[in-house]
């Protein structure tokens, strides 16, 4: 395992152009548990070891730094090899923030998932701080038995302040076919993003993909969420794949959170105790848990 502590290296790569940098994580199987023989943090991110539950092992992405900036280019590569499981989560959200230059800043994820191998990608939502301007990727590759849970949450502003600018692309291809490619963009500059077809007051907005061979024998049922936009509203939609995409938008973080986490209690039982189980209580993981 290579373990990088940070902090020196993102001060001196930090200057009028923004920091580059690259995080590498990748997880292996070796008797019957998973190891993490790369954990190579780079820039603004600190990588931790959590403690290991079960066959899976456990990373949070810590803060070493302000990032994104107005600039800055940043890159997480995760894979989980055959047979591994590896969730991924971090120790607090992601701020994106106006940069020493105009220029926008980029956040690209990289995920790859091999053969019968479990990956979780759960982070704390990014908040979006006015005067932000961040263009963020997903881009995953599954094999065809690998299992996916990827939550990604966007909160437009913090409180009491307008918005900055957003855009996002996740592309999820699983075995060499695209199962998802889907792009969205909010905040200034961005068409019609606060109109009654898309946000309209809402100004948190995020999506839970499960991807899991089991659906092809019982895939879910399409299913409303929430009511009022006061209280959100939200949909579960199943997809060839075999996948479900939960996408839901709310006035606030911890109400979106409900509606994503509320979509997720109406899978088929067994299905919601596997994802409790590759959830592993995220919402309460603490960097040194």
């Amino acid at each position: 395992m290579t373990l990088v502590t940070p902090p020196t290296r993102a001060v001196a790569q930090r200057g009028a152009a923004g920091v580059r940098a690259t995080a590498r994580i990748s997880a292996a199987t070796r008797g019957g548990t998973t190891t993490v023989p790369v954990l190579d943090g780079d820039g603004p991110f600190e990588l931790r070891r959590l403690r290991s539950r079960g066959t899976e092992a456990r990373v949070c992405v810590v803060g070493a730094m302000s990032a994104p900036l107005g600039g800055d280019r940043l890159r997480i590569e995760a894979t989980a090899q055959q047979g591994a499981v590896l969730h991924i989560t971090s120790a607090a959200a992601t701020l994106a923030l106006r940069g020493p230059t105009p220029e926008h800043a980029t956040y690209d994820v990289r995920l790859t998932v091999g053969e019968h191998a479990q990956l979780r990608w759960l982070p704390k939502p990014l908040i979006c701080a006015t005067g932000s301007d961040l263009r963020q990727t997903w881009t995953v590759d599954l094999a065809p038995t690998a299992r996916l849970v990827l939550r990604e949450e966007q909160v437009l502003g913090r409180t009491g302040e307008p918005p900055g600018h957003v855009a996002t692309r996740l592309t999820v291809r699983r075995g060499g076919r695209t199962l998802l490619d889907q792009q969205a963009e909010y905040g200034p500059g961005a068409p019609a993003w606060d109109g009654p077809a898309v946000l309209a007051d809402s100004r948190a907005t995020g999506q839970l993909l499960i991807v899991d061979p089991a659906f092809e024998q019982t895939p879910p049922e399409v299913h409303l969420l929430g009511g009022t936009p006061e209280d959100g509203q939200g949909v579960l939609t199943p997809l060839v794949g075999p996948a479900a995409l939960i996408t839901a938008i709310a006035p606030d973080g911890l109400r979106l959170r409900h509606l994503l986490d509320a979509a997720q209690a109406t899978l088929p039982p067994s299905r919601r105790r596997r994802q409790r189980e590759m959830n592993g209580a995220s919402a309460t993981t603490r960097p040194d848990a």
